[in-house]
């Protein structure tokens, strides 16, 4: 059937604001599938009847008419199915595997292909599109934009290097075909690999009857997968926040925004962490005045205050507002089409004005519709996420859980492991995941990146250690890029001389964390180190340097200007 607004409050068109479901979604008489903008308000469309979403025929921001119609719905709902068995529409089937996996991320797909290679008879299943978060609306393609970005930054520094360009300008739907060829590339070859590998791939939505069943409905199937073993990988989702007006026309989340039709003029991001402090890197870059909001005292608040600090000052310079301990109350949309944030700070009132808001606070587990409890299936207390050992095991033998489902550390890399980690389980090898030398990079100008523990978790432990910091001022590579803010930091066990932190706020952070995290894994010292024989000119030699700035040996610096603190 066709969902259709059918009456207006107020004048039409009117604006989109939340989309709540998606293809393939199931939902109930009543459900709200969308909220539109009118003069009265915000106006919710829910179902009615109970049934299957084939199309989705809006996004947010759409402006629509009373009869256009806004999603196809299959008024067949998962349980009518499965208890009439055979309808006229869909296919009904039984599948027995070795291995399901649910969800086909970077930690499912991962784990779907490794399980393959060893024999194992696989069966994977996805809603969306394979990649998951990552691949299609996180990692991949916001960096499609950090490339433009730094381009862009590049071609505004090309006087510097002696190469003269007159009018440049960004061609933002251009950008958003790179990101989106980039994307549908990547997918394609996570299909061809799935199928190379003899993986038997389902579209649907999964749902767990017992233990060892789940059943995967689609508008055109139900198949009744009946599997020895489970592996859910369902990924995350944006977290709901309770702030008034989030749901404006003029409100962004980190989807929409990789699909915005133009560069807006300004932007208001609310939210410090990763995901804000990358899509603020990337607009400043591109000449967009940006405000961010962060309800902590800092930014970036996962790493050493030091580097928060330093990439603080840094993105100050480029002309990007930082507002720090502050909370935000409300979200208007002024006459003119502007959004109007409203935050507290130390008591204040403030208010920003800018042409979008985006929201880059927190991700939440994506389990909401599973049934676990059909499998007598285990959260965490607090709810957010599914209970695991080190072993990737539910409280269910045969059953595990990996990535955001299990919300043990929310990054692409780790969920890629913990599928290996579970499928060798299931194999009978006993592996154990270890999260104590786990990178992670922040795609900022210039990037941030870490690995090991930090001083803060240093003193947490009573540990006795050394630090040493190496400026990128004092390396070639560094200054030949223009790139001489920045340093590199490592973090010395005393009694074992080992490394056992690193941070790096500066050029190459990607690539040069990689060095260390061998370091770290190997149990270097500052003497291993230090007899490695670094290329040059690179900016990586900022580690060979460090490294004997930890005995006030380094070659490029004076001692007295070495920061060692104990």
């Amino acid at each position: 059937m066709e969902v259709k607004i059918g009456f207006i409050m107020g004048p039409s068109p009117v604006n989109i604001g939340k989309v709540y479901v998606e293809k393939g979604d199931s939902v109930k008489t009543g459900d709200i599938l969308l909220e539109y903008e009118s003069g009265k308000g915000v106006v919710p469309v829910n179902a009615s009847v109970d049934g299957i979403v084939t199309k989705v025929l809006c996004t947010q921001g759409d402006k629509v008419n009373a009869d256009d119609i806004l999603f196809e719905l299959d008024n067949i709902s998962i349980d009518e199915v499965s208890e009439k068995r055979v309808t006229d529409d869909i296919k009904e089937s039984n599948i027995t595997c070795e291995l399901l996996v649910i969800g086909a991320g970077p930690g499912g797909y991962v784990a779907a292909i490794h399980a393959a290679q060893c024999g194992i008879d696989t069966v994977i299943v996805e809603k969306n599109d394979m990649g998951g978060t990552c691949l299609n609306v996180g990692c991949i393609p916001t960096k499609v934009f950090v490339k433009t970005a730094n381009l862009f930054h590049e071609i505004e520094e090309s006087d510097l290097y002696g190469i003269n360009v007159d009018e440049y300008d960004v061609d933002f739907p251009q950008v958003i075909q790179r990101k989106n060829s980039v994307r549908d590339q990547l997918k394609d070859g996570v299909d061809a690999l799935l199928c190379k590998n003899g993986v038997k791939v389902l579209k649907g939505t999964a749902t767990f009857c017992s233990e060892k069943q789940v059943d995967v409905v689609s508008n055109e199937s139900i198949n009744h997968v009946n599997a020895k073993n489970i592996i859910i990988a369902t990924g995350s989702k944006i977290s709901k926040l309770n702030i008034k007006g989030i749901d404006l026309p003029v409100v962004l989340n980190s989807s929409s925004a990789l699909d915005l039709d133009k560069l807006p003029d300004s932007i208001t991001i609310v939210g410090g962490g990763v995901i804000g402090m990358e899509f603020a890197s990337i607009f400043s870059s591109l000449g967009v005045k940006v405000h961010v909001v962060e309800f902590l005292d800092r930014v970036l608040s996962m790493v050493d205050e030091d580097i928060s600090q330093e990439i603080q000052k840094m993105l100050h310079d480029d002309k990007l507002n930082i507002h720090t301990s502050s909370k935000v109350m409300s979200i208007e949309e002024s006459i003119d089409g502007q959004a109007i944030v409203t935050f507290q700070k130390n008591e204040e009132i403030f208010k920003i004005t800018s042409e979008k808001v985006l929201i880059a606070i927190g991700r939440e587990p994506n389990i909401d519709n599973l049934e676990l409890e059909n499998a007598g299936i285990k959260l965490y207390e607090n709810k957010k996420g599914i209970e695991v050992d080190s072993h990737m095991k539910t409280n269910v033998p045969n059953i595990y859980a990996i990535g955001d489902a299990s919300n043990v550390i929310q990054l692409a890399h780790v969920a890629s492991h913990q599928g290996t980690c579970a499928v060798n389980n299931i194999l009978g090898k006993n592996e154990e995941m270890d999260y104590s030398i786990v990178p992670n990079v922040i795609f900022t100008r210039p990037e941030v990146a870490s690995v090991g523990i930090t001083e803060l978790e240093c003193k947490s432990q009573q540990l006795t250690y050394k630090i040493a910091k190496f400026p990128y001022y004092a390396n070639g590579k560094a200054l030949i890029m223009n790139e001489e803010k920045g340093f590199i930091k490592l973090i010395q066990d005393n009694s074992s001389k080992k490394i056992i932190g690193a941070s790096i706020i500066g050029p190459d952070a990607d690539t040069a964390i990689n060095i260390l995290t061998f370091a770290i894994s190997f149990g270097l010292t500052d003497s291993d180190i230090s007899k490695v024989i670094f290329p040059h000119p690179t900016t990586s030699e900022v580690i060979h340097e460090c490294a004997l700035s930890l005995s006030n040996k380094a070659i490029h610096l004076h001692k007295d200007d070495i920061k060692i603190s104990c």
